[in-house]
Parts: structure tokens; sequence; C-alpha cells
């Protein structure tokens, strides 16, 4: 019955991510994976021994992407009744069509590089830059015919969502003059269109592509590399072994082992079949009922993408179009996704105190110290990849480049080390150890292409709407979205939020902050300064991310949700709306520091206080969990609920607390930061009042009890 469950989960899972076929017949057997091996090795030879350029690595990067979700993508998700429809369905092989289709995409996609590969051999050929604004005959043909496979590469690979959402925006571009006035403009000509989209970079080939070509693949490459050498199940393992025995401790090992592969998979539903195998079952071992087993593994797993060093593909494209460092975004998002994990800890703990439930046997549980040390090697690449990043400032490509090289060496290793550990000779097991050393790589080598596919095929078509964006709909846009909020900033946020969950329904992540961010992060600048609020272009940015994360638990869509009730067999709807509630916190995080920017520690350079922000934002979280929850040692008065959404509210904006309470009666606490720190001093001594209080009635109630 639980393989049956974990079949479901992970159908859902690939459907989800792309619904690839199985090839098991044909060529497409060999074909596929050596492409996607090439694939991964032409990566990896970018920031070590291949000089191109950047324009050409987009372009490749594209072609082995379109070519690979043809081949594995059938055009129909399931096959229909009839000899036509079922050739379109095939999933135990690839088609002739499906190889047609593969070929005109993959030399459409590879035109751009064909060209400028041609320049650099031949400097007097009229190139395709040169053509910008006057394209040829063979240019429209090849760039209309790169639009429509990227097209159909995106529903194959991500379903209709993102593909109707850019058909609007193309058939926009082409009928804008005939809108209704206030929402129109100079309709683009068909030469224009494939100028801007297919032969320049600000489409298809733009910094979306770049980013993925560039660093994101390397990162979900060294991601491949962790899991096929076991990292995976020794996370989880390592959360078992230090929180099992804790009151709920499936839960917690949840948080925690979702924490640290999400790192790894960068995919909420991937995350959630992975991790969710081990802990939704052992939840509902312990007392937590099904929906609630399943959705705190949702919460957890949604969080994932969140979580530095390795945050979601969309982070990098941050960093590139807010002209950033990676590093400055690590930081900005540090304290909103730490205190977000740990509230989530906190939930699930005061889920335990009112379900009263309790730990693991000791026996269920793996010894901490000999997990630690069995799967130390596996810190080694990571430690090495923060490092490089954090302390020596290295490029993110670079980073990530020699943290493979350095997974990539401890693989052998490890193998070495099993074969002497379990008293074989190594004289006789060094074949084994390469044999296994070699298919581990060439699995991660193959799953590094497998799995970038789908996101760069995403950020490609999500190109397609930057581009046509330029064209003249963003100030349309922004009228827009001032018109519908009547200039009142905190419904612009509301608008944008509600978009960014609507549109990541049926968006991968990467994709929906793309198009959210270049429609709206640039208004709600815009719009914020035109109503007095000037905040860093950073937290625009990251408050769409954090939205478009969010989507995937967002009732009634959540597929996350969808995958955790098939392992938790319970509703999915009930699932989603519990992991929804569960993740509010997270929800309230991005509209509070639009406001309060010292959670992005922005322009915040002393140490002391930027412990102070992570101190009092951290209680801020645990209010806030305690008053959803309507417990903390025992269940809320009113008055206490009251109390703990002030306390909460106070401690996540000290800074208005200290404007518009203190400073009218001690002017001098509106000028610096000694009213926030007040503030957050009298609040946290209050939270510490309430907790002592909600003691001893606890205590009572005990005593109570027993005389009884």
């Amino acid at each position: 019955m639980q393989e049956k469950k974990l079949t479901e989960a992970r159908r859902i899972a690939e459907e989800a991510e792309g619904s690839a076929r199985k090839i098991e017949i044909g060529s497409g057997r060999w074909l596929v994976p050596t492409i996607a091996v090439l694939w991964s090795v032409f990566q990896l030879l970018l920031p070590s021994a291949i000089l191109l350029n950047s324009t050409i690595v987009r372009s490749i990067h594209l072609t082995f992407a379109i070519v690979l979700v043809f081949l594995t993508h059938p055009m129909l998700k399931k096959p229909r009744k009839g000899k036509l429809w079922a050739y379109l369905g095939t999933r135990n092989r690839v088609t002739i069509l499906d190889y047609v289709m593969a070929l005109i995409a993959g030399l459409a996609a590879f035109y751009i590089a064909f060209e400028l590969l041609i320049l650099k051999i031949n400097p007097d050929y009229y190139g395709i830059f040169s053509r910008q604004g006057r394209p040829i005959v063979r240019d429209i043909v090849f760039g209309v015919t790169l639009t429509l496979m990227l097209l159909e590469a995106a529903r194959r690979s991500l379903g209709p969502a993102l593909m109707l959402v850019v058909l609007f925006f193309v058939f926009y571009s082409f009928f804008a003059e005939y809108m209704p006035a206030g929402l129109d403009f100079r309709s683009v000509t068909l030469s224009k269109f494939v100028s801007k989209i297919t032969m320049s970079t600000e489409g298809i080939y733009g910094i979306p592509l770049h980013v993925s070509a560039n660093i994101v693949f390397l990162f979900v490459l060294f991601g491949a590399l962790l899991e096929k050498a076991g990292a995976g199940k020794y996370f989880v393992d390592l959360a078992f072994s230090l929180t099992g025995r804790f009151r709920g401790g499936p839960a917690k090992a949840a948080v925690l082992a979702s924490g640290l592969t999400g790192m790894v998979s960068g995919s909420s539903i991937a995350n959630t079949v992975t991790t969710g195998t081990f802990t939704i079952p052992l939840m509902k071992k312990v007392g937590y009922p099904d929906y609630k087993a399943g959705a705190v593994e949702v919460a957890v797993s949604t969080n994932g993408q969140l979580m530095p060093p390795i945050m979601g593909a969309a982070a990098f494209i941050i960093a590139e179009t807010v002209n950033i460092s990676y590093v400055e975004v690590i930081r900005a998002a540090f304290i909103p996704a730490i205190i977000s994990y740990i509230a989530l800890f906190c939930i699930v703990h005061l889920e335990a105190l009112k379900l009263g439930i309790r730990g693991m046997v000791k026996s269920e549980i793996p010894g901490f110290w000999s997990t630690l040390s069995g799967g130390f090697h596996y810190l080694i690449p990571i430690t090495f990849l923060v490092v490089s990043l954090v302390v020596f400032r290295t490029s993110p490509a670079l980073a990530a480049f020699r943290a493979i090289i350095a997974q990539a060496i401890l693989i052998p290793l490890e193998n070495l080390w099993r074969v002497h550990r379990d008293g074989r000779s190594l004289r006789t097991g060094w074949k084994g150890v390469l044999r296994k050393t070699f298919f581990q790589i060439r699995d991660a080598l193959i799953s590094g292409g497998m799995n970038m596919m789908g996101i760069s095929v995403a950020v490609a078509a999500a190109g397609i709407i930057v581009g046509v964006v330029t064209f003249g709909l963003g100030g349309i846009i922004t009228e827009a979205i001032e018109i519908l909020s009547g200039g009142r900033f905190f419904l612009i946020l509301i608008i944008t939020a509600f978009a960014s969950l609507l549109l990541g329904m049926g968006l991968p992540t990467t994709a929906t902050y793309i198009v959210m961010a270049t429609l709206t992060a640039p208004v709600i600048v815009a719009l914020g300064a035109k109503s007095g609020v000037v905040f860093p272009l950073i937290a625009a940015h990251l408050f769409v991310f954090f939205f478009g994360i969010l989507a995937d638990d967002t009732p009634p869509v959540g597929l996350a949700a969808y995958a955790a009730a098939a392992i938790a067999k319970s509703n999915p709807i009930k699932t989603g709306v519990q992991g929804f509630s569960y993740d509010i916190r997270t929800a309230i995080l991005p509209f509070i520091f639009m406001f309060n920017t010292d959670l992005l520690l922005y322009e915040i350079n002393n140490p002391l206080y930027a412990t102070w922000v992570f101190i009092t934002a951290m209680f801020a979280m645990f209010a806030f969990a305690v008053l959803t929850q309507g417990w903390m040692i025992t269940s809320l008065k009113w008055w206490e609920y009251v109390l703990m959404a002030g306390i909460s509210f106070g401690l996540l904006m000290p800074s208005f607390i200290a404007e518009n309470l203190l400073s009218p009666l001690i002017p001098r606490f509106g000028e610096n930061r000694s009213g926030t720190i007040l503030v957050g001093a009298i609040l946290l001594t209050m939270f510490g009042l309430l907790y002592l209080r909600q003691k001893m009635r606890s205590r009572r109630y005990r005593r109570i009890s027993n005389s009884v």
C-alpha cells in the first residue's frame, strides 16, 4: 500500500515537472542520455576551458534544452483512443514526428549561434547583429519557427499555462493599436518582433537565459551529483538523529531535512516526494492526522527554495536583474528565510503539544555522531561552495564549478572507503569502485541535463514576455495597476501578491518570478516612490519571488499538496489548505520587509545590530506561530491573542512603533535606531512575562487534574 502511495506521489511530481516519457525501445534509449551528458559536459567546460561569446552560449544552451524536451515529452500527456492520438501520446519511445520536431527546434535555436560563429571565422560576413531592425527572410523564418517551437516545448514540458500567457502578450503586441483607449500603443510588425525577440538579447536570449546557461545549470548539476552520491538520504537521517526523540520529532525532522535537501533539489514538489517518503508515514505513526502530516511536508518543502546559500534558480536571476552580487541576494533573503523555518519548527512543536504527541523511541532513531561522521564528506563540497561564495567572493559559476570538481573527487574516495570498511580487498575491489564511480557520475550528468531542460525552456519562453513589455506595454501596466489600486501602495502589493499566486498555480517558480518581476517590480518601485514609500529594488524582487514560491501549496492547484496527499493518503484540498495556513507566516514576511528593510539587512553594517534584528524577528515569528495555533504552553485566552498580535507586529515593525508612539513623547527616539531597540526590548520582556504566566497556568491545571 505504501509503495502504491509513493508511486502516485512520484507520478504527480513527474507530471508537475514535465511528464517525461519512459523510453524503453528504440534509439532514444541511448540518444537522450547521450545528449544530456554532452550538455552537462559542455556546461562544465564553459568556466574552465571554453571561451565563447555570451550569446553563442545562450543559443547552444537553449538548443540542448529544446531538443531534449521534444525527445522526452510526447505531444499528448495521455494517449487517447484512435491510432493518431495513441501515436501522439506514445510514452515508451521517441516517434519519428518528435525526432523531426526536435531537429527543426534545435536548428532554429542554434541559428543565432551559427550566424555568430560564421562571423567569428569571417569578420567580413554580414552577420545577424548587423541586420538588427532589418531582418532578411531567413531571419524571419528561423525567428518565427523558434518562437512557435519554444511555445510548444513550454506546453509539453510545463503545461499550457506559460504558453497561453506568452501567446496573450504576443497577440497583444500585434493588435495593440486596436485595444481600447488607454490600453493601446502602436502595433508591432513581424520584422520588429523578430528583431527584438529572436535576434537580440532583449527577448528569448535575454538575462534569464544567460543566468540559466552560465550559473543555474552548474548549481543543478552540483545538486544532482550530491543526490547520486547519497546526500539526500544522509540529510534525512541526520535530521532524524537530531530531532527524532523530541516531542513531534518526525515533523521537526521534516522541517530540518527539507531545509537541507531543498538546497539540493530546488523544487518544492521534488522535495516533497524525496523527504515526504520518510517523514509523512512517521508523522502519522506518532499521532499527526494524515492531512497535517502532509501539510507539514508541503510547507517545509515549499520554503526549501528560500534557503541560502543555494536558493532557487530565480535568486540568480534576481542578482543579474537588480545588478547586485549573488551574495547580496543571500544576505537580503537570509533573515526572512531562516526565521520562516524557525517559525515552522515552532508551529509543529505547538501542534505536538496540542495533540499530546511524543517523540520516537530511541531504537527507531539513528545515532547522531555515527550518522554525522558516516556522511561528513557530503558537507565538504557544500562548505567549499559557501566559503567560495561568501568569504572569497568567487563568482557563483566558478564556485559551483569548483564544488562540482570537489564532489566528483570525493565520490571515488567514498567508494574506496566503503570497500575498506566492508573488509573487502582493494586489490580485487578497485574494478567495482571504478564501475560504480563511472555510473554515479554518468547518472549525475544525465540528471543535470534532464532537470535543466524545463527550467531553460521556461526562462526562454518568459523572455518573450520581457521583450514584448519593452514594446510599450510597461507604461500601460503601470497605469493600469495605479488605477486598480487607486494609488494606494499597500493595495498595489496585494494585487501583485494575488497575481503572483495566480500565475504560480500554472507556472514554475522561476517563470512566475520573471513574468511578475518584469510586469510589477518596476511598478512597485515607481508607484511606491510616488506614494512617498522609498525602498531598495531588491525588496520588490524578493516580494515577487516569495509569492511565486508560495503558489506551490496554494489551493486549489498546489501540486506539492497533491504529491504530499498521495503519500499521506489524505484529502489534497484539505492538505493544501492546512499547508497554506502553516505558510501564512511566510506570506506576511514580504509585506513586512517592504516597510521594514532592516529585515533585509539593508544598509546595516553593524554585526551587533544585525544580530538584534535577527533575534527580534525570530521572536516575532514565535509570537505569530503562537497566535495562529492558539497555543503556547496551554491554550490562549482572548486577551493573550490580542497581546500576541501586538507583540508580533511590534517586533516586526519596531520603527513604526518608535516613530508613531515613542517619538511624539521623546523626539530623539524617532531620529536613530535607539527607539527600535527600546521597542524591541519592551516587547521581548512582554513575551517573556506571558510565557511565564502560561507556565504557571499550565502547572495549576496539572495540579488540579492530579488532585481530581
